[in-house]
């Protein structure tokens, strides 16, 4: 493929009209969670400006915990927690603790940095999230895009490497528009910004990197996104099914890129469920 293939297969500005209509409107509908919801904002993981979370806690202790993982390609600095805490609101009522996760971006940063980061986030929050109601023993992942790409790489993280905790830390994934190879990314127009290497890409590339949780998966993928993406989202779901990990695919209705995370704040809707499910809700 050339440029101009993976651009248009990978890049959402182009297949998608008006992007900024959906941020805008998840951005809103956020705002008005944020503002019924108990919340703690901007919660410090770490030193640079972008290391904190948003968190949500459950009304009750010991409630399972759901990390949350925005994307934007590691490089877009108008997309942040703030956009996706309507997220909360169906989590929170099923009875989970809820925490997004913000993260430094490209070019301050390379890909390899931002993967260490959302590491130490999950430690950080492995550590602390006792007092938010969390049960740090039921610890699932979930993100978009980019956000899945980091979802899937917490998914194949040997944790027992960053000290004492355990290999199984994550209970369960869902990756949603997810991207799972990322060699296609260094020769697309992003690469001015991410400066992949070759080394990354074959050591950030989850679909060739063994999985070390032994939960569940739900991936999921928009069905009227590019091929591509599909591509990706089926790949990885047979990837885990060959390592003998439960793994549910799903492509739901006409979504394009951006219209997946609208489900999210639906406690209705069939996403919702099945995540919210995947947690024992």
């Amino acid at each position: 493929m050339n440029t101009d293939d993976i651009n248009a297969q990978y890049l959402p500005s182009l297949s998608v009209e008006n992007p900024e209509k959906y941020l805008q409107n998840s951005a809103r509908r956020s705002a008005r969670v944020r503002k019924n919801m108990q919340c703690e904002l901007g919660v410090r993981y770490g030193k640079l400006p972008r290391q904190y979370v948003d968190i949500f806690p459950a009304a009750k202790p010991d409630a399972p915990v759901h990390v949350f993982i925005h994307g934007g390609y590691w490089r877009a600095k108008h997309v942040t927690t703030a956009i996706y805490s309507h997220i909360a609101a169906p989590m929170v009522k099923a009875g989970a603790t809820v925490v997004l996760l913000e993260y430094e971006l490209c070019p301050d940063v390379r890909v390899t940095d931002i993967v260490e980061q959302v590491r130490d986030a999950m430690l950080w929050i492995y550590r602390r999230v006792k007092r938010y109601n969390g049960d740090n023993k039921r610890m699932f992942v979930s993100g978009h895009s980019v956000g899945g790409h980091l979802t899937a790489m917490l998914a194949a993280t040997h944790w027992p490497n960053y000290g004492r905790y355990p290999a199984n830390l994550i209970k369960g994934i869902a990756p949603m528009s997810g991207l799972f190879d990322i060699e296609p990314h260094r020769h697309s127009d992003l690469q001015e910004t991410i400066r992949l290497t070759r080394k990354e890409t074959r050591e950030l590339s989850p679909m060739y990197l063994t999985p070390t949780f032994k939960g569940s998966a739900v991936i999921a993928v928009g069905g009227g996104e590019p091929h591509l993406f599909h591509w990706q989202s089926l790949a990885y779901a047979a990837h885990l099914r060959h390592h003998r990990l439960q793994t549910e695919f799903i492509a739901t209705g006409e979504d394009n890129h951006f219209q997946i995370t609208d489900r999210l704040g639906r406690a209705t809707d069939p996403l919702t469920k099945k995540i919210i499910a995947q947690m024992g809700l």
